[in-house]
């Protein structure tokens, strides 16, 4: 009976005491995110990165109250896309300011394809991308701009993974409306962008890609639907046209 007493009264001193250190505590400057999502495929700009197929993705980020933020986001994809690598990492150091309604961004982006080298030895699949953005809020409904360059580099002209062809830089500009229903958990989402090559990025010549979609959040839950398609045809070696119109659904958790 007194062990019983005694661990009970620890913990109404713990509950009392917790509360007064919880308000002593200085409000940290750092903001961790993350979160773990299940897609029927991975579309980049358009086009499939798993040849149509199912793709696990997760991603984690640290910001800091000044505006700097770091992010690490990986998804798997198929064989064809870095010489038989299974996976994409992004590496992400960027900049991010509010001011009133609208908001800038700005960093830079660094692909790295793990295992690339595997089948082809020297084989050089990763390059860095930076990018800016601005978005402007209106209400439920935010409007954003956005542009992402990648310079010449063995990593993304093609063909100079392997030392067949020139290096070649890559222009990427967009443009996306996204709204919130208001009093529902639903948002709506419109993209379109345009890809200025050819590049290893744009896998040829240059092509424009859109997409509408729609997701429905519960709790940590979100639940998406998008309609993507493009402009060209490109097929994968398994003789699908990973750049054909198609239905990508999801399912996300965030913490």
């Amino acid at each position: 009976m007194r062990k019983s007493i005694l661990g009970l009264s620890a913990l109404a001193l713990a509950a009392v005491a917790t509360p007064a250190l919880a308000e002593d505590a200085p409000a940290s400057d750092f903001t961790v995110t993350g979160g773990a999502t299940v897609v029927t495929d991975y579309r980049f700009r358009g086009i499939s990165q798993t040849d149509k197929r199912v793709a696990l993705q997760g991603t984690i980020s640290v910001s800091h109250s000044s505006g700097l933020y770091a992010t690490v986001w990986g998804s798997s994809i198929d064989e064809y896309v870095a010489a038989a690598g299974d996976a994409e990492l992004d590496l992400i150091l960027g900049y991010k300011k509010t001011f009133g309604a609208t908001t800038f961004d700005v960093g830079v982006l660094y692909y790295y394809y793990p295992g690339a080298e595997g089948i082809i030895p020297g084989y050089k699949s990763d390059f860095f991308e930076p990018y800016a953005s601005v978005s402007h809020t209106f209400g439920p409904i935010t409007g954003k701009l956005s542009a992402a360059y990648a310079p010449k580099q063995a990593g993304s002209g093609l063909g100079s993974q392997i030392n067949a062809g020139p290096k070649k830089d890559n222009l990427y500009v967009a443009g996306d409306l996204s709204a919130a229903i208001p009093n529902t958990p639903i948002s709506l989402t419109a993209h379109v962008g345009h890809s200025f090559g050819p590049s290893y990025l744009t896998i040829g010549d240059e092509y424009t890609d859109w997409s509408l979609g729609a997701s429905y959040t519960w709790n940590h839950l979100t639940f998406g639907v998008s309609y993507v398609d493009t402009d060209k045809d490109l097929f994968s070696p398994s003789g699908r046209n990973i750049s054909k119109a198609g239905v990508v659904g999801s399912v996300g958790v965030a913490f």
